[in-house]
């Protein structure tokens, strides 16, 4: 049984300069709703109570967030703005939630690594928290099904066009049916003509407690940071790692052109700003002002 998560968000953000300068990139709104907070919420719509968030330096507003606003409550309460009360009060109370935090920039291999303490020796999740999965089923819980059904370490990937792979890291294995396959192969950034398909991970994983073996053992790398994918190699050898094609539409929150369309479809998900934003975007294309 998977009961714990881990949301490693301690990276500097420095694709969102500077904007992130003194705020995390997880804590970007999407409209009025940080990144962190759908990370959260998927994760206690996946059955997940107990939850680890991996943070750094100058991110102390994550916690904050998650954290109870008494001045503000009664603010609120006293106008009483009920509907603001609520939303306020929701993010404290959402989950268990704790922090620990990177000393320095490491890598996601690294970072995970400060939850062996917290998850012990169960199986448990791991969300990126710039990556928001919009499914009818939470992508947490797709992963958690396969793995009650195999027990082995799950990862979440998505088909991408193959001249994009160059910007994912790739699996390549043998289907063991439609959307699962037996992981043979982890390359991190291929070629499009070398890599071993168009699978690419989608930052969610199901981990077993044999991850932090496979962590230690992991020599830096590039930028002399650990990375997940290089340990996920070491597993391969010890042990079955599958990857399952979720169903979901997967929002890179990393990247500003991807994070800008994100806020257009939510935007259009909802009652309250999908017709005048959808008529805004009608009048700037018959305008021509949006025409580079």
């Amino acid at each position: 049984m998977v009961r714990k998560a881990v949301i490693p968000a301690a990276g500097l953000g420095t694709r969102f300069l500077p904007a992130t300068k003194a705020q995390p990139k997880e804590m970007l709104p999407i409209i009025d709703t940080p990144v962190i907070q759908y990370v959260v919420q998927e994760a206690v719509d996946s059955g997940i109570e107990d939850i680890l968030i991996i943070s750094g330096k100058g991110k102390r507003a994550l916690e904050d967030h998650f954290d109870r606003n008494f001045e503000l409550e009664a603010h609120l309460k006293e106008r009483d703005d009920i509907a603001g009360y609520n939303e306020v009060r929701r993010p404290a109370d959402m989950a268990d939630i704790h922090f620990a935090h990177q000393q320095e920039c490491g890598g996601l291999g690294d970072a995970i690594r400060y939850g062996r303490r917290h998850t012990g020796d169960e199986p448990f999740a791991v969300l990126l928290g710039d990556t928001i999965i919009d499914a009818v089923v939470p992508a947490t819980r797709q992963l958690i099904d396969v793995y009650e059904q195999y027990r082995q370490t799950v990862l979440a990937v998505e088909e991408v066009p193959l001249e994009k792979v160059s910007r994912y890291g790739v699996v390549g294995g043998e289907r063991v049916s439609d959307r699962i396959l037996k992981v043979a192969q982890l390359v991190e950034k291929p070629r499009p003509d070398a890599s071993p398909s168009n699978l690419a991970a989608a930052g969610r994983y199901i981990l077993t407690p044999e991850i932090f073996e496979a962590i230690e053992e992991t020599p830096p790398g590039r930028d002399n940071e650990i990375q997940l994918t290089d340990a996920l190699r070491l597993l391969l050898v010890r042990q079955g790692v599958l990857a399952l094609t979720i169903e979901g539409k997967r929002f890179d929150i990393g990247d500003k052109l991807d994070y800008v369309k994100t806020t257009i479809e939510f935007a259009l998900k909802r009652e309250e700003f999908a017709e005048p934003v959808l008529r805004f975007i009608r009048e700037i294309a018959g305008s021509g002002e949006g025409e580079a």
